[in-house]
């Protein structure tokens, strides 16, 4: 009985976990840049249950030996879990927004890991805090007070080179292929990351994402068979179905709630089992 405990317990605690993660989805619906996240519900290894008798055969006991035979019952669940969640890198639609500090990748041709079977990303190539770079899709960037072309939580836009991006005014102009220009002369090139394996990235706040070990990501320009364009006055809108993510959300609850049933009843099973047969 206390086996059924953990079951319906761990039942429980997958479908809020769940729960949140879907609740987060919605509510960056309409964040630029957003990538939905997606869970991955497992169970534990199962347990082989058997029941074990001696064997009045041939053996005896006087000898010294006690055989005994099990015969095989079944499998008994021990409960699930949430195993990993792991945001869905799927282009969101373009938006125009008219300002022109904002910018849209839109994916091209890009390569398919052979280990994973999975297509590879891009990224704006962000300073992070520590000094080191942080990616992002979401174009909404911005001048600060010095000029720097930041995003909204102040995480500096770096060029190819790695340099921060810094212009006198937002009269400046990015092409397709990430050409800056200011007053018609060539000044950069916006910095565009690619990863071949985008589910091995950390994500954090804000929309940003991190290596595991703090290694730059490739250039995008020089990766091999990779092709994009970008979009200046657009941004990426979030990859989120709402009405999906809140049908999921209502199942996660039905199922939470079911789980939570089947708890209560094997509480009350335990209760007549210890004030109600104990006595007898």
């Amino acid at each position: 009985m206390f086996k059924g405990f953990y079951t319906a317990a761990t039942g429980m605690m997958a479908q809020q976990r769940r729960t949140e993660m879907l609740s987060n989805n919605v509510a960056n619906a309409n964040t630029a840049g957003y990538k939905a996240d997606q869970s991955t519900i497992r169970s534990f290894p199962n347990m082989l249950m058997s029941s074990v008798q001696k064997n009045n055969g041939s053996a005896s006991a006087a000898n010294g030996f006690n055989a005994v035979t099990a015969q095989k019952i079944g499998d008994l669940s021990t409960g699930v879990y949430v195993s990993e969640t792991l945001p869905n890198f799927t282009q969101g639609s373009i938006v125009e927004s008219g300002v022109n500090t904002d910018m849209a990748l839109m994916d091209g041709d890009l390569p398919i890991n052979e280990e994973t079977g999975k297509v590879g990303s891009i990224f704006f190539k962000l300073q992070a805090e520590n000094g080191g770079q942080a990616y992002t899709r979401n174009g909404n960037f911005t001048l600060d007070g010095e000029g720097y072309l930041t995003t909204a939580s102040g995480n500096y836009v770096l060029d190819e080179n790695n340099n921060r991006l810094q212009f006198a005014n937002e009269d400046f102009t990015i092409a397709s292929d990430g050409t800056i220009k200011v007053d018609n002369e060539e000044v950069g090139r916006l910095g565009i990351a690619f990863s071949n394996e985008p589910d091995a990235l950390v994500k954090q706040d804000n929309g940003l994402f991190y290596t595991q070990d703090g290694t730059e990501l490739e250039n995008a320009y020089t990766a091999d068979n990779v092709s994009f364009t970008m979009e200046q006055g657009f941004t990426e809108s979030s990859n989120v179905d709402a009405s999906q993510a809140m049908t999921e959300m209502m199942s996660a609850y039905r199922v939470f709630e079911a789980n939570q049933k089947i708890l209560t009843a094997y509480d009350r099973s335990m209760d007549k089992a210890v004030n109600e047969i104990g006595k007898v």
